[in-house]
């Protein structure tokens, strides 16, 4: 009994404030552990992945600010003091970082609105990738050359995003020329029977089919054929390479813009000579 006889030389009030504290530090772990537990089972559910994090990481922020004033007030320290010199010292950080404010402000738009998640392929301004993180103050993309891109979520908010793979399927529109001696009908047909083999290009909805107008060196085309949004290479590369080869075993011509050189009237003419080849 020895060890524990310090404790006669500790006041009463001090014990029992060190007992509240301990009880309410033990209770408050409880309850923030519980309230993230329900929380992933009631309205956490439907998000994604990362969504989950981030609100986990809130609330567990939020819940962990509000037992650390409990217990400071349980221990007597004047929690409106502190928390005066903390607001001062906020707004000062707060003139000093309003863009990493203003980022976490857009970060929280994003989250809200959930233009895009992480795995969607993107494209922000002139850069184009597939999104791996989600935060509050930037997002991370991976470019296809395999980059790191950071993009701060003010800049986000601010500019054109285009979600490449929001929906399951897409189309591709191939526009090209044929020379204005083909028979539009029978290029149609052709372009219809490629589509129709490609394994990569879906029947329905129904391939597009549309007369531009008239070019300087032919007739101008566009065909519009959907895929599912996984299959966009392999299928620009197989329908490509189909239309040349069919084109040319056909004897379809697809024009192209020929130039000549004139030298002018008041110059003479280029000579030109011709070498026998040895």
């Amino acid at each position: 009994m020895k060890i524990f006889d310090w404790l006669k030389y500790i006041p009463s009030e001090v014990i029992q404030k060190g007992l509240n504290v301990g009880i309410t530090l033990l209770v408050g772990i409880g309850l923030i552990r519980f309230l993230l537990y329900l929380s992933s089972k009631t309205f956490l559910k439907p998000l994604s992945e990362h969504s989950k994090l981030i609100v986990r990481n809130v609330l567990l922020y939020i819940a962990s600010t509000f037992l650390v004033i409990t217990l400071l007030r349980q221990v007597g320290l004047d929690v409106s003091t502190l928390l005066g010199a903390a607001g001062i010292i906020g707004v000062a950080i707060g003139f000093a970082s309003q863009t990493s404010v203003s980022n976490m402000i857009s970060g929280i738009f994003l989250l809200s609105e959930r233009p895009f998640e992480v795995g969607d392929v993107i494209k922000v301004g002139d850069k184009t990738g597939i999104v791996s993180s989600i935060d509050l103050m930037s997002i991370k993309i991976r470019t296809f050359d395999n980059l790191f891109i950071r993009i701060p979520n003010q800049m986000v908010l601010n500019t054109e995003v285009t979600n490449i793979t929001r929906f399951p399927i897409r189309r591709m529109d191939i526009s090209f020329q044929i020379a204005y001696k083909e028979d539009l009908e029978r290029v149609r047909r052709l372009l219809m029977e490629i589509v129709e083999a490609n394994p990569y290009a879906l029947r329905e909805p129904e391939p597009l089919w549309i007369l531009q107008g008239f070019g300087d060196s032919g007739i101008q085309l566009l065909l519009g054929v959907w895929f599912q949004k996984q299959d966009f290479l392999n299928l620009k590369n197989t329908l490509l390479e189909e239309i040349k080869e069919r084109f040319h075993r056909e004897h379809i011509e697809i024009p192209f813009p020929h130039r000549t050189l004139y030298a002018g009237s008041a110059t003479e003419p280029i000579p030109i000579r011709i070498v026998q080849d040895r």
